[in-house]
């Protein structure tokens, strides 16, 4: 009886491993939870799988797989990253890549693999395969191969066209030369159409998460592309439209291009068009372009993660042909694989560190990172700022070159510390840089007794009225930059936008 049940048990045993062997075929949204599921058994210390706030306009969940050292919860020092896949439902590519991708991921943690085990202790992974199960659907039983058909939601709603559209907000403010350029989602006051529920998901998503870095994954031609998405002008078409960080975006939009097996090849063939005609070929330009230079999206997610949070997110199009027959998916697995693994590893591009009051040691959450560049001598303020969060942890991606960097707290001194960021090596993490914010109200007495500037012979009077100007002038150079900033602590109340009601 006890050989039968060895028996028993290891014939089992086998069935559970493939069952649990990952399978090139293009998945039902059942079997995304099926799979999410495999993995979380085979490797729980380090995943867990949830759904977001809302399902899909059928009530399909949205699951999300999430690769930490400590599931479930926020690290300090540890940057959040996402990939969201199948946002467009007929763009089905990126869906299988990243099932797959949570697949390998656990697969190399379990083996040991250096890369992927350092991945996973530094950094927090979120992983959603599908944005948009009910488009997928149709588009898998219309048998996946129609240009639009799939593409929107259950409500024939485009999805990256439905979210609040922040980018006129900011080129308004700049129009009117106000220097505010980030966190902008409490300055809607009004929506074109109502907020969809797998966009009110992601939109409650990204506003509880503190992401750092982000990509969605879509398919219909070969490049990665990154802000602006949408023209200030409004033309449709050949506007670069550059964000302040257009330097950060076009590394990070290399950095997979170039770890991808043919997005960056120049002699690479366009993808064909609509009419037939063969399209512009990126890989000319490494690979990558500026949104709006392609043509302008209002409404988009990319735009709307940078204006509304922390999150730099970059868009990528995987490929010519939106749904790939299954005998390909392995093929197109091997091209982006290295690409999809080297492109988490940008979340620790430039600095990252705390901020907290230097008399109490407390986190001050919601402090404002400003960068100002004098790489080679120029001093170019970059007019997008971040903000700490939930220990005073803040993340600021930053490419290689000399910077001030200065941190700013309601009611206390602002501090600036030079900062030099080098060229990132391999499986490193960001630069340290801590902030120590002194109080107002202690900060006369301090610099009384601590600034080395003024000569003994002054009288107390003469000292205390030198020290209040310099005061002074620390108070007004915190405000004068980021006056609109001191706003942001309401940015942590619950995501409440007005819709209008379904007739």
């Amino acid at each position: 009886m006890r050989v039968a049940a060895v028996l028993v048990a290891w014939a089992l045993s086998l069935a559970a491993a493939a069952a649990d062997k990952f399978e090139w075929r293009h998945h039902t949204n059942e079997e995304i939870e099926q799979i999410l599921t495999n993995v979380y058994r085979r490797c729980p210390n380090v995943t867990n799988v949830y759904e977001l706030s809302e399902r899909s306009v059928r009530g399909v969940p949205l699951f999300v797989i999430e690769f930490s050292s400590k599931p479930g919860r926020h690290q300090k020092f540890k940057p959040e990253f996402k990939y969201i896949g199948n946002m467009h439902g007929n763009e089905v590519l990126g869906r299988e890549l990243l099932l797959k991708l949570a697949d390998y991921m656990c697969d190399a943690y379990l083996a040991g693999d250096e890369e992927i085990v350092d991945l996973i202790q530094s950094t927090r992974i979120h992983i959603m395969p599908s944005m948009n199960p009910d488009g997928w659907q149709l588009a898998y039983d219309t048998g996946c191969q129609h240009y639009l058909r799939g593409r929107s939601n259950n409500n024939s709603i485009d999805l990256n066209r439905n979210f609040p559209n922040l980018d006129r907000i900011v080129f308004g403010n700049e129009q009117a030369h106000i220097d505010h350029n980030n966190h902008l989602l409490d300055m809607v006051d009004r929506l074109t159409e109502p907020i969809q529920p797998e966009t009110k998901a992601v939109m409650r998503w990204i506003m509880k998460v503190p992401f750092v870095l982000s990509a969605n994954l879509h398919g219909g031609d070969l490049v990665a592309n990154y802000p602006y998405d949408e023209s200030r002008s409004g033309q449709e078409t050949g506007e670069y439209t550059s964000s302040p960080d257009d330097e950060t975006f076009r590394h990070l939009a290399l950095s997979y291009s170039t770890r991808h097996s043919n997005m960056s090849r120049s002699d690479r063939r366009g993808c064909l068009q609509l009419d037939g005609k063969e399209g512009y070929n990126f890989g000319r330009q490494g690979g990558i372009t500026n949104g709006a230079a392609w043509y302008s999206v209002e409404g988009g997610m990319q735009d709307f993660n940078y204006l509304s949070s922390n999150d730099f997110e970059i868009t990528l199009e995987l490929g010519c042909d939106k749904c790939p027959s299954i005998d390909r998916l392995e093929h197109e697995w091997n091209q982006n694989k290295k690409a999809l693994i080297h492109f988490m590893w940008q979340a620790h591009l430039g600095i990252k560190g705390e901020v907290v009051d230097a008399v109490s040691g407390e986190p001050l959450v919601n402090s404002v990172i400003h960068v100002k560049n004098v790489t080679d001598g120029q001093s170019t303020e970059i007019n997008h700022d971040i903000t700490s969060v939930h220990n005073g942890d803040y993340y600021r991606l930053l490419t290689p070159g000399t910077y001030e960097v200065t941190a700013s707290h309601p009611g206390h001194i602002p501090e600036t510390i030079p900062v030099k960021v080098f060229p990132q090596e391999d499986r490193q993490e960001a630069q340290r840089v801590d902030f120590r914010l002194m109080p107002i109200n202690v900060g006369i007495d301090h610099l009384l007794l601590n600034d080395k500037d003024y000569e003994s012979d002054q009288s107390y009077d003469e000292m205390v009225r030198n020290q209040v100007n310099y005061m002074k002038k620390y108070v007004q150079n915190m405000l004068r930059p980021h006056r609109s900033h001191f706003r942001a602590k309401r940015l942590a109340r619950p995501l409440e936008l007005r819709t209008h009601k379904r007739s």
